[in-house]
């Protein structure tokens, strides 16, 4: 009796959006990764599907709602589907670890079989956990059809394990794009990859992919920037981004009730235009919610407005405004989605 599960990377979220390293870091959705999830959405039209699990963190929730909520069925956590714990490399940046470590940091894409950092599982240790979710997922559904949410990291191993691979081996296969879907087919304790990593459904416009160039790379160099603390005290924190051992930025924010207030906020202008600004922002969303603040706060000239509210803020009197809170928001309809 075959069960057929698919499995499907999460929507664009901060940490790919920040390029900051979120293993098991609680981040949210971005707007890109919620309009991603109106085309996933469409993509499973007409698929019956019996169950819809999904590692219990935020990201993997709100990409699972794609697919349960158009089918009132209950969402089903399972924290076996979680990311690689990443220990002390969560929410640093991609830029910073490969600055401080640059050999760790390629074994991690490269060679998953030799990486090791404080605190962090091991791959050996994510193949496993996420093998035994799919065995549990297969035995819950004999014959019927599931979904299941998962992360890029994870979801490569475990493809990759199926697919007969060793860990060595899975380090020299392609990344699956956000929203990109897998199938598995399972009969008894054989489990079989149909086809894997197809985001065919997202316009080019959407992929994040196209937007990034690391996993092109043979040693998926990260382009990212790395933060220097200048400033912080009870008021709020002044950063220095720097690329390459070079100034490339700053971001200046303080603290309000309920709120961080974004004062300064700069890319030079050799380097506008090559998503580095948005790294900055990353920041400050990171450093508002390590004080517990739910709001990000900035105000800037109207010819600008446009790019800030392309990462989720609104107008509000004077102000931009990004709401913080880790919900799960509503899946936009194909024709609200803005061009």
């Amino acid at each position: 009796m075959t069960t057929k599960i698919f499995l499907i990377r999460h929507a664009e979220a901060e940490g790919n959006l920040f390029r900051a390293a979120h293993g098991q870091y609680d981040s949210v959705v971005t707007p890109q990764g919620y309009r991603q999830l109106a085309y996933l959405r469409r993509r499973f039209q007409g698929e019956r599907l019996d169950a819809v699990y999904g590692s219990d963190l935020t990201r993997t929730r709100a990409t699972a709602s794609a697919l349960y909520v158009p089918r009132g069925l209950p969402f089903r956590p399972m924290p076996l589907l979680r990311e690689i714990r990443l220990g002390i490399w969560e929410q640093m940046t991609w830029g910073e670890i490969q600055r401080l470590d640059r050999r760790m940091y390629i074994d991690f894409n490269k060679r998953p079989d030799l990486w090791r950092v404080e605190g962090a599982e091991t791959f050996a240790q994510v193949r496993d956990r996420t093998l035994a979710a799919i065995r549990r997922i297969a035995a819950e559904n004999p014959g019927g059809t599931a979904a299941a949410a998962s992360h890029g990291a994870a979801l490569r191993t475990l493809l990759g394990t199926l697919e007969g691979m060793s860990l060595e081996e899975i380090g020299r296969t392609g990344h699956g794009d956000n929203t990109a879907v897998s199938l598995l087919e399972a009969d008894g304790d054989k489990i079989r990859v149909v086809f894997r990593d197809d985001a065919s459904h997202l316009p080019d416009r959407l992929s994040t992919f196209r937007r990034q160039s690391w996993h092109r790379d043979d040693a998926a160099t990260e382009p990212g920037l790395w933060f220097r603390t200048l400033r912080e005290d009870g008021g709020g924190r002044t950063a220095e981004a720097l690329l390459d051992g070079q100034t490339a930025g700053r971001i200046g924010t303080s603290l309000e009730p309920g709120a961080l207030r974004v004062t300064d906020c700069e890319i030079l202008p050799a380097l506008r235009g090559r998503g580095y600004g948005v790294q900055l922002l990353g920041q400050a969303v990171q450093y508002a919610r390590s004080r517990g603040r739910e709001r990000l706060v900035l105000s800037c000239p109207p010819e600008l407005a446009g790019y800030f509210a392309r990462y989720g803020f609104v107008k509000a009197g004077d102000a931009m405004v990004m709401d913080l809170r880790r919900v799960v928001r509503e899946i936009p309809e194909l024709d609200t989605i803005p061009k």
